[in-house]
């Protein structure tokens, strides 16, 4: 029985491991981990015939989901939010968000949206447009804005910051850092924050660099690795080292899954859903793809330095 003070949670999407993994936090109350407030009740399977992570996955996740966790499906989104409080969009494919937040932004319902929140720059910008013309509250996020390295290396003296991680590509994404990379390019901007104009990209089909300039003159990097690799960070501070110098480094690198994200994430989601206060701005979330569609410009351009737009 669902206690009445949790509220309802409705999945969309189950092409991603998340779903499985999410289930586990929110829906066993006995787990040391164990996420209060909140129980996910329902779904939509939806799946992507052309993407082969998504077809490959999608009825196998719904049918745990179905019978590990008595989880009920819905024949389409609508029915969905009518039986839930809020919404998680899980959808792997981030070519199919645009459409499939329009009927949650139509039926009021709070949603977080999974990564990547879209697969180019104008949906995003046009998720953002529909949410703020609905009075919908969304946000988006990565789980390693909640991992080690984003949350116990983020310094008010950060002068600059280095960050990598996996960033294998998927040919149906036109944005083609949307994909993973932005896991490492999200560290980053928990790291920095927000002010980047200007990113350029040094492109292998082994790796990428992006260089990113930030209006007050500092700069992130961040090292993309093929097809995969661990997470790590450099930090640059002005605060003085123990030996009197200025710009004392701190570098960690960490586990290649960072799963200890997911729970902190997840009692973030929690939280949002209460507030309707997203823990990551719409706006640092939009610079989050502008970043990546002026890397891809540059890409394009062979390495030359783009303007965000």
């Amino acid at each position: 029985m669902v206690a009445s003070a949790q509220l309802r949670l409705g999945i969309i999407g189950t092409d991603t491991s998340h779903v499985i993994a999410f289930a586990k936090f929110f829906n066993d109350p006995l787990s040391p981990d164990h996420v209060p407030g909140a129980v996910i009740v329902a779904a939509y399977k939806g799946g992507s015939p052309d993407l082969e992570s998504s077809r490959s996955r999608v009825d196998q996740y719904a049918e745990e989901l179905r019978t590990k966790w008595k989880v009920k499906f819905y024949p389409d989104i609508p029915t969905l939010c009518k039986n839930v409080d809020a919404i998680l969009l899980e959808s792997v494919d981030g070519r199919v968000h645009l459409e499939q937040v329009k009927p949650v932004f139509a039926a009021h319902k709070p949603v977080f949206v999974d990564k990547p929140l879209a697969a180019t720059l104008a949906d995003a910008q046009e998720i953002a447009k529909l949410g703020k013309q609905a009075g919908v509250p969304w946000f988006s996020a990565s789980s390693l804005r909640y991992g080690d390295i984003a949350t116990q290396m983020k310094f008010p003296d950060t002068s600059g910051a280095i960050t990598w991680g996996p960033g294998p590509l998927e040919p149906t994404h036109q944005l083609d850092l949307s994909w993973y990379a932005i896991h490492p390019i999200e560290m980053l901007y928990a790291l920095m924050g927000r002010g980047c104009v200007e990113v350029s990209r040094t492109y292998t089909p082994d790796a990428d660099i992006l260089v990113g300039t930030w209006k007050d003159g500092r700069i992130g990097t961040v090292h993309v690795l093929r097809p995969y690799g661990p997470y790590g960070a450099v930090i640059f501070r002005t605060k003085p080292a123990a030996n009197g110098k200025a710009g004392s480094t701190v570098v960690v690198q960490s586990d290649p899954k960072m799963l200890e994200g997911y729970r902190p994430m997840l009692v973030e989601i929690v939280k949002f859903f209460e507030t309707k206060e997203p823990p990551v701005s719409n706006e640092e979330t939009l610079e989050i793809f502008a970043f990546m569609d002026a890397a891809l410009r540059s890409k394009e351009a062979g390495g030359a330095p783009q303007k965000l737009r």
